[in-house]
């Protein structure tokens, strides 16, 4: 990387407990056990109060799993394909509990609590993938399976009665399931329709665009590349700006009775 060229700054901001805005520069990569050919930087956990892990993931060609993640009792795993190095026909390799599909750019897989998943990057392409972790609240009666789609072949619907507004859901919302991977797109002077505070966290990823968001009492400036973690309760409500959609793959908690 070499010597910096100016003033050591940066846009990041944590604020334990509230949120964080973490953009790209300033990343450290991480070493995960078992994953062989992945460059990851884990941007949410509990260290700063989320309640479940997420990570951005350069994967090499021959890059794999050399062990299940996520197989321990009761976590449940998800991993999205954002994009490749170069504009191609790449495909991931993910197997769960037994059934193996190749995912195309855009693809996504969803593993139930304690089944896991192996992911392989065979395509000869480098590529980026998204990862997500938590801990599967058990309801009697209900239970989730597994899930496979592309973002590409969502419908995306109105958001909230506002045109300019869309909303994709990637995974079923019966009971079973107590979170889920959404995407919100905004076009240009879209917002949301009002300010929320509400008991669900997020954690998202800009695909797209650029816009001010209102988190807690601060008014930050987020774009393509930046990760954002949404504390519960923390004000949360966004104004696209610049010339193309903001838009944003996030991870949603719901379906569940807070236990105390």
């Amino acid at each position: 990387m070499g010597y910096p060229k100016g003033n050591l700054v940066s846009r990041a901001i944590v604020k334990p407990g509230v949120y964080a805005v973490i953009p790209p520069e300033g990343r450290v990569i991480n070493v995960l056990p078992y994953f062989e050919g992945f460059s990851t930087t884990i941007l949410a956990s509990p260290k700063y109060g989320a309640s479940f892990v997420f990570y951005v993931s350069c994967v090499d060609v021959g890059a794999r799993t050399a062990k299940t993640w996520c197989k321990e009792e009761e976590i449940e795993s998800f991993v999205y394909f954002m994009d490749e190095e170069e504009p191609g026909e790449g495909e991931l390799t993910v197997s769960i509990g037994g059934e193996e599909k190749t995912l195309s750019q855009g693809g996504y897989a969803y593993a139930p609590p304690g089944v896991g998943m192996d992911i392989c990057n065979e395509s000869g392409r480098k590529m980026r993938v998204l990862l997500y972790k938590q801990r599967y609240h058990r309801i009697e009666g209900y239970e989730a399976r597994t899930v496979w789609g592309n973002m590409n072949e969502v419908e995306e619907k109105i958001y909230d009665g506002m045109e300019n507004v869309f909303v994709q859901e990637l995974l079923p919302t019966d009971m079973g399931f107590d979170m889920n991977f959404l995407t919100l797109s905004f076009e240009p002077a879209g917002s949301h329709p009002f300010v929320e505070t509400h008991v669900q966290e997020h954690g998202a990823y800009v695909l797209s665009g650029q816009g001010v968001y209102m988190l807690d009492e601060d008014y930050v400036q987020v774009q393509k590349e930046d990760f954002i973690w949404f504390g519960p309760y923390a004000k949360q409500a966004v104004y696209a700006t610049g010339r193309e959609r903001l838009k944003y793959i996030y991870s949603k908690d719901f379906n569940r009775d807070p236990k105390i």
